[in-house]
Formats: structure tokens, sequence, C-alpha cells
């Protein structure tokens, strides 16, 4: 029983990662129709700039409103330069963002080396003991940080007129701009909060797992594939199917073998696409009526 519990909590921690990265891929999919194949190299660029600063002797708290700051700038300079020529075509601006997680990538070796970073805890390292189970301090961050991204964007989306605005954007951009709304504003503002939520991911989960210039390809692959398994565009789906995702990684790598863990990220994949694409929630306009 105790072994049960210790892999729940373990595959509730990786799944509010999974969560978190795939909420941050609602933000842009809400409101340009691009599933934006970059996102985990955002969370990527914010935890290495967060532990390059703090290393600098920056205050770790100044050192992560810094690197947050900063993936959102590179997140405007992607949209601006990369996204914006492409708008309208999602299949291109799918590819294009595919290939601004690879450049994302070089350049991160490029600055920050190929080793991977450590990054202190939030609330010290001192383990915590629940029911039977050990969780580390920074879990409970991570898991209080995905409730309260998924909640804030799920309200944004359904109870906002800057929410309605998004989707309306991606759903009709030329009725859209008919009735007066700025497509392109409201496109860099998309970005900006994907990288802003990208970088808190990838900050929250470092001082858990070591960070490197490539860490962001996993996550991204995970945070998509939580996105499909919940339904895409939502984020209570994206963190639903995190979690989904997260505990049965766990519960497969503690009862069976952890060599099975990305597999069964790829079966849920495959076994979504084909038997219920719309996710666990289904489409999220029927779910937001």
């Amino acid at each position: 029983m105790s072994d049960a519990l210790q892999f729940l909590m373990s595959g509730l921690v990786v799944g509010s990662i999974y969560g978190l990265i795939g909420v941050g891929f609602t933000c842009i999919y809400n409101v340009t129709g691009i599933v934006n194949f970059a996102q985990g190299d955002f969370a990527m660029v914010g935890a290495m700039s967060a532990i390059a600063l703090n290393v600098a002797g920056v205050p770790l708290w100044l050192a992560i409103l810094l690197a947050i700051v900063i993936t959102s700038v590179v997140a405007v300079l992607i949209e601006r330069t990369a996204i914006q020529p492409v708008r309208g075509d999602v299949m291109r601006g799918i590819i294009v963002t595919i290939g601004v997680g690879v450049v994302l990538q070089g350049l991160a070796a490029i600055i920050w080396g190929t080793d991977a970073q450590p990054m202190p805890a939030f609330s010290g390292e001192k383990l915590i003991h629940l029911l039977g189970a050990t969780v580390m301090p920074q879990s409970l961050w991570v898991i209080g940080i995905g409730i309260l991204a998924m909640g804030g964007l799920d309200l944004l989306f359904r109870r906002t007129y800057l929410g309605q605005m998004f989707r309306a954007c991606a759903m009709n951009p030329f009725a859209a701009r008919l009735v007066g709304m700025k497509v392109e504003t409201m496109s860099l503002v998309g970005f900006v909060m994907s990288g802003a939520l990208g970088a808190i991911a990838g900050i929250v989960v470092a001082p858990i797992a070591l960070t490197q210039y490539d860490s962001g390809l996993q996550l991204g692959i995970k945070g998509f594939v939580a996105c499909i398994v919940g339904g895409f565009g939502g984020p209570v789906g994206a963190a639903l199917g995190g979690l989904v995702l997260g505990v049965l990684e766990a519960f497969s790598a503690g009862y069976v073998s952890s060599g099975y863990k990305n597999a069964i990220a790829f079966a849920l994949l495959l076994g979504f696409l084909l038997f219920r694409p719309g996710g666990l929630l289904g489409d999220y306009d029927r779910v937001r009526a």
C-alpha cells in the first residue's frame, strides 16, 4: 500500500509538470490555432536563465523574475520574426515552431554549455512524510503552481472578454478583424503568456531534475501528449491529461519496468488520436458552452 501511495504521489508531481507544459500549449493554440512545439524549449530557456543568473550572484527570487522576463522577450522575438510571416498557414506555423525549438537548443548549448546544471530548491530539501509516502517540498510547489496556472487560464478563457477575443482570433481571424480586434496583438500576447508559463514550468521543475540544453525536448513531447489525452485547447484538459500520463508512467515504472516509461506516452498518444481525438474532456468549445 505504501508503495502504491508513493507511486501515486510521484505520478501526481510528474503529471503536474506535464500539465504545466500542456497549459502553456493552450495559450498559443487558443490565439493562433498553432501547436507550439517549442513550448518545452521555453521551459529550458527559463530554467537555464534562472540558474545562470543565480550562479552569477543574483538572488534566487530576482533571478526567477528576470528569467521569466527573458523567456517572454524570446517568445516575442519568435512571434515577430518567425510566426508572423506565416500567419494564416497553420501547417507552416507548426513546422516553424519545430525549427525554432532546434535553434533554441543550439543557442542554449553555445551559451550555457551541454552540462546538466542544478538549481536550489525554493523551500529547502527536507523530505515530507505523508501517509507513508515521501515527497520533496519542491514537489508541493510544482503541484500548487500547476493548479494556479490551470485555474487562472481556465477563468481567463471562459469568463473574460480577453479570453473570448483570443478564441475569436483563433477561430476566424478575418471576422475578428472586421469587428475591430487586433489579431496581431492578440497573437503577441498569447506568445508572451506562453513564454512566461513555459519559463515558470521550467524553473519550478529545475530543483527536482537537472536542466540542460536539450531537456525541453522531452518536456515538450510529454506536454503535447497531455493536451491530446485531456483535450486540446482547454487548460483543464491539459492539466488532467498531464496527471493521467504522469500517474500511468509512475505505476508502470514501479510495477513493470522504467524502460516502458516513454512507451506509455506514445501508446496514449496513438490510442487517443485513433479512438478519441477530442481527448477525455472532448472539444473545448462544447465544454465551455
